[in-house]
């Protein structure tokens, strides 16, 4: 049985556990204003708000809800447009009606949505903030300008109407409904799980698995592991960041301790995925998938990352350079849960760099993807980790161009006998991203980058790219 708040509802259903929320909300619940479309958590349609209990109160985060497994809702509050909508328009609404920011209507649900998720999980709103909150929604008609008017009317009349974004304030300034002021004792109602959950296939986020096999998720008695709370924590301990694989790109994001061990964090979480795929992704989920082109598997690997792995309260640790054997093939046991990730905390001769080249500059799948780090002296390299994607079966730890530059001068002769070594290191192949040529260039070219990224080089560098 699983338990949630839907709207203004108390929910308790026996529906499978491995139901996209979406086909609960619109089938069962007959709630058709999130749209179906996309069915791959790409477009936006079908975002709604999922609400959590925090010690500060409810944070809300904007998800898809075509890909939202049905477990991963229970002791929670969805929200969906129809749980928005009171006797007027909000004033989100009417900005996107006083802004012509709605053609056909069909994606408008999700940008009300998404535009008042940003609301409530803000201090304060900036154009910055706002436009970044609908990164992960689409519109084929207007060509955005006029959702770009409503977001800039929003702002402006948040600024005038409240010095302080709260819930009690939106409420009062009719930004979302009254019932929203109950939520907290409602969803402190809801019993937890009791009952032992069992499962083979084990599921986080599900943002890979609901792509790839989604009716055969939704028969599946799958083996939570999203809101597992050993799972979910940081923490700087002796010199290391050591955080649960249940945690998301979203929690990560917004993590003041990460911020400090990766100072440029932000920039490289925007290249990832959009909004709503962050707030849903795990980092352990995106390791498991051993997909090649794994942007945060590259970042980790660069990070010479570390992975613990746990069966029954028995635990091994394992570099993850050695975590992928093959294709899809990982090193994890029958019953096993990767539970952790561990890497050291750069220090300031540290350089760390992640650059991916893919058709969209954001929320895009990679051609190729490059990370490094760099322990540097006087331009010595003392140490050198480097990660590639999209030139092999696996996430490429480049072993032998790293150990090469070990002590080596930061040199274009340097730089030029290390491609020759990269080349004969990586296995690209052509397919629907481009020729295996094209990603031995690309491969080529982010490894410079790595470098003109912290030197003063950069005339001589280019040579190397012409």
């Amino acid at each position: 049985m699983i338990s949630f708040l839907l709207n203004n509802q108390t929910i308790q259903t026996s529906a499978p556990t491995g139901m996209a929320l979406l086909d609960f909300i619109r089938k069962d619940r007959q709630l058709k204003g999130s749209k179906l479309v996309c069915k791959e958590g790409e477009c936006g349609a079908c975002s709604v708000l999922i609400g959590e209990q925090k010690a500060e109160g409810i944070f809300y985060q904007t998800m898809t809800s075509c890909i939202t497994p049905l477990v991963n809702v229970q002791g929670k509050h969805v929200v969906t447009i129809e749980g928005l909508n009171m006797e007027k328009l909000t004033p989100v609404q009417q900005a996107m009606v006083d802004g012509y920011g709605t053609q056909c209507g069909f994606c408008t649900p999700g940008f009300v949505v998404s535009l008042t998720g940003y609301l409530l999980s803000t201090a304060t709103v900036s154009m910055e903030g706002i436009i970044g909150a609908i990164d992960g929604n689409i519109c084929r008609c207007t060509g955005y300008k006029g959702i770009e008017r409503a977001a800039e009317f929003i702002r402006t009349q948040v600024t005038n109407d409240l010095p302080q974004l709260t819930v009690s304030n939106l409420i009062s300034k009719k930004y979302i409904p009254d019932y929203f002021k109950e939520i907290p004792n409602r969803l402190a109602a809801i019993p937890t799980v009791q009952k032992e959950q069992k499962g083979t296939t084990k599921l986080g986020g599900g943002t890979d698995l609901y792509v790839q096999r989604p009716w055969t998720m939704y028969e599946t008695e799958a083996l939570p592991v999203y809101d597992r709370p050993a799972m979910k924590q940081i923490e700087s301990k002796e010199g290391h960041c050591i955080f649960g694989a249940s945690l998301t790109m979203g929690d990560l994001y917004r993590s003041e301790l990460f911020k400090k061990v990766l100072p440029n964090s932000e920039y490289i979480f925007k290249l990832l995925s959009s909004t709503q795929i962050r707030n849903m992704a795990t980092i352990g989920g995106n390791l498991v998938n051993a997909s090649p082109i794994g942007d945060f598997t590259i970042l980790l690997l660069a990070l010479d990352s570390k992975i613990i792995i746990e069966k029954e309260g028995n635990r091994r640790t394992l570099a993850l350079n050695n975590f992928y054997k093959g294709y899809k093939q990982i090193d994890l046991k029958e019953g096993e849960i990767l539970e952790k990730i561990q890497f050291k905390i750069p220090s300031a001769a540290t350089h760390f760099h992640f650059e991916k080249v893919s058709q969209r500059k954001y929320f895009d799948i990679a051609s190729v993807n490059f990370a490094s780090s760099f322990n540097l002296k006087n331009d010595l390299i003392q140490e050198a980790h480097l990660a590639v994607g999209g030139v092999g079966p696996i996430p490429t730890y480049l072993h032998r161009t790293g150990d090469f530059l070990k002590g080596k001068l930061i040199h274009e002769d340097t730089i030029r006998a290390a491609i020759d070594i990269l080349n004969v290191e990586i296995f690209p192949i052509s397919d629907a991203r481009g020729s295996a040529d094209y990603k031995r260039l690309l491969a080529r070219q982010l490894f410079v980058a790595q470098f003109m990224a912290n030197q003063e080089k950069e005339l001589e560098l280019e040579k190397i790219i012409d």
